[in-house]
């Protein structure tokens, strides 16, 4: 029989794998990840292991990742300049009991380690090792001091503490936080550049001239270069002395799982962004399927307010889309499981229960989407991804392309069509080089923005700056059904007025007056300057929108902004959409697959309890019917634990989801 741990996890499959595969992908590709963050306090080292382990298991949890080293080690380290905490009882390990009993009952561990900071007493013995301020002063911060990654402690130091940890303790995995070059203090403080000798010798070999006085091209690549190093040193490390754990940081190169963070802030602007765990997630599998994406959903308010949780609702939210990106739920907390505030907590054990219940949708995921949403930057990070801000037009058609149930996936690359199809490619910010032969051999290319597009749409005539007051004049109301009541659309910001080619399904209506009422667009103008453009090229297709119509959805969310998007979408798709549904607009719907098992499974969580700045119980939804391209024989909620009916409608299979809650799988089997 094989061994099932007390949280859910049949190790002993991943074992018999691991040994007639030596090749095979590591335990977080094999296993389902449930997975819980104690960033321990110093004083924290007194805690019972048996009770800690324990509280895991009533969640379910199956991996740990638990604070380790770096500031403070919580096992007895002999390395020299790695500060111990003193809070250890004499005697005892706190590290290695706890992963001794969680490993006990079946609970993988990943050891986490900060060496973006360490105690005084190590700054005064190696001075030479840490971040200069311009002034040449240390950078500090409660008494800490901030190290540099070009200076010894990261390039020497830091693999001795790791070579001690990794030789001691069986580990799963090491997970670091604050890798880089430190940028500011947890009070927001910006440092600046560092000043040290390590970062000027190292920049004048590598640019042949010193630093210069403010960061410019080449003094960021040069940073990113150094923190690569590190990283890479660390991959090797790791993967020599324990081959079969996991590397996992806010980074993509050289590790096993990417890492990044969905949390709040006391200052952050406003609106919020509540697909943030599904950006990470999304983003992440789709980049890099061979990775593992761990996003982290933080249970505090903010680094301030370390004690207080989030909304509950908020919580369940990131924990569900989590699960139905691809990847598992994650939930951190300050200190040890006896919380303060423990509402965090209780609302997180449902989707760990849930996820524990129905292990066998959650590991071997693939997104099934056909539409590629490109965006500006690669996301993810420790500082919370998909937060908004500056990705206005990114973020509007992602709300749009969520709100409208059309499954697509994320990048910043475009050289993820080499390796998927994709029905449709979506650039909200103008077209960037390198998809003409996509279009060439048949693929359809939508492009936003009053940025010229890489792909010529024709000679420019002029950019308008202004265009408070403008608007567009619907002619073809047979593409745009969604607009049938509606004649006039409206357009502010930037247009880029690009010579007429035919005419227009959209034409402009210039600036005019707007007061007065009396005199309102009294003196309204007609034009044939074009708010779209479509074109054939090869055997695929074009249209241009030369103009922000993301970023205008994304701040205002009228109605004919989303209806024009929907519409000259399915325009553009060859085959029409793959799934169709008349689920609310705030269900949020993904499309996976899963290839070994020969099955689709249709995500959906129920977002209707997010409100502005606030997150409270989703409400009901009920009869929620749902059309799937392909033809499927079964289809079994897991939520409700019942054979759903089907129906062939064409070229999908039709099912009906009598009630929604907060969330649900919908297993579609061939």
């Amino acid at each position: 029989m094989v061994p099932i741990c007390a949280a859910g996890v049949a190790l002993g499959v991943l074992a018999m794998a691991e040994a007639q595969d030596p090749q095979a992908a590591g335990w977080w590709m094999n296993e389902p990840i449930r997975l819980v963050q104690t960033n321990l306090r110093e004083t924290d080292d007194t805690l019972d292991p048996k009770h800690l382990v324990q509280q895991l298991g009533e969640f379910p949890t199956n991996v740990l990742l638990m604070g380790m080293g770096g500031i403070a080690a919580h096992f007895p380290s002999k390395v020299e300049s790695h500060y111990v905490s003193p809070h250890i009882p004499p005697g005892r390990d706190t590290f290695g009991e706890v992963l001794k009993e969680a490993h006990a009952h079946k609970i993988r561990v990943i050891g986490r380690f900060d060496f973006s900071k360490v105690a005084k007493p190590i700054y005064d013995a190696h001075p030479d090792w840490f971040f200069r301020k311009a002034n040449g002063e240390p950078a500090t911060y409660n008494g800490l001091y901030a190290t540099c990654i070009n200076g010894a402690y990261y390039r020497e130091q830091t693999l001795k503490i790791l070579g001690e940890a990794l030789e001691r303790y069986e580990v799963d995995g090491l997970f670091f936080n604050a890798p880089g070059q430190p940028a500011s203090d947890y009070s927001g403080n910006r440092y600046g550049m560092c000043t040290c000798d390590s970062c000027k010798t190292r920049f004048q070999a590598m640019y042949h001239r010193p630093p210069p006085s403010a960061p410019d091209a080449d003094y960021n690549r040069f940073i990113a270069a150094s923190a690569q190093e590190i990283t890479k040193n660390f991959a090797e490390l790791i993967h020599s002395k324990r081959p079969k754990a996991g590397f996992f940081t806010y980074t993509q190169d050289y590790v096993d799982g990417t890492t990044s963070e969905s949390n709040t802030a006391i200052s952050r602007g406003l609106p919020l962004w509540p697909y943030s765990a599904s950006e990470s997630v999304g983003r992440a599998r789709d980049n890099q399927p061979s990775k593992m994406p761990i996003n982290l959903s933080i249970g505090f308010v903010d680094i301030p307010y370390r004690f207080s949780s989030v909304p509950p609702a908020e919580i369940q939210i990131r924990l569900y889309q989590n699960m139905a990106h691809g990847s598992g739920p994650a939930f951190v907390v300050v200190g040890t499981l006896d919380q303060e505030d423990r509402t965090g907590m209780l609302a997180a054990r449902p989707a760990f229960k849930f996820n524990a219940d129905h292990e066998d949708l959650y590991v071997g995921q693939e997104s099934a989407a056909r539409v590629l949403l490109l965006s500006g930057g690669r996301g993810g990070g420790g500082g919370g991804a998909g937060r908004g801000g500056g990705q206005d037009s990114y973020h509007g058609f992602f709300r749009i392309l969520t709100e409208q149930h059309i499954p697509f996936a994320v990048s910043a690359n475009p050289d993820l069509l080499k390796s998927r199809k994709f029905d449709l490619v979506i650039a909200p910010e103008g077209g960037p080089a390198g998809l003409d032969d996509y279009v060439q051999q048949g693929g359809r290319l939508l492009i936003a923005g009053a940025r010229e597009p890489a792909i010529s749409m024709g000679r420019t005539v002029k950019r308008w700056t202004d265009t408070r007051s403008a608007y567009f004049r619907i002619h073809d109301h047979a593409m745009f059904p969604s607009l049938k009541d509606t004649e006039l659309v409206f357009l502010d910001g930037e247009y880029l007025e690009l010579e007429p080619s035919g005419k227009a399904p959209l034409t402009l209506i210039p600036p005019s007056m707007f007061g007065p009422p009396e005199k309102v667009h009294v003196d309204m103008v007609e034009t044939e300057k074009p708010g779209l453009l479509l074109a054939e090229r090869g055997r695929g297709k074009i249209a241009y929108l030369p103009w922000d119509i993301g970023g205008l959805y994304y701040r205002l969310s009228s109605l004919s902004h989303s209806g024009l998007l929907a519409d000259l979408i399915d325009h553009l798709l060859p085959n029409g959409r793959q799934l169709k549904s008349n689920a609310h607009p705030l269900v949020e719907m993904t499309l996976m697959n899963q290839p070994k098992r020969n099955r689709t499974i249709v995500h959906l969580v129920n977002m209707s309890g997010h409100s502005g700045t606030a997150y409270f119980s989703p409400l009901p939804m009920r009869d929620i019917e749902v059309q799937v391209e392909g033809k499927f024989q079964r289809a079994h909620s897991a939520r409700l634990n019942r054979t759903l009916p089907l129906s062939a409608a064409g070229a999908y299979t039709k099912f009906s989801l009598p009630q929604l809650e907060a969330y649900d799988a919908v297993v579609l089997e061939h």
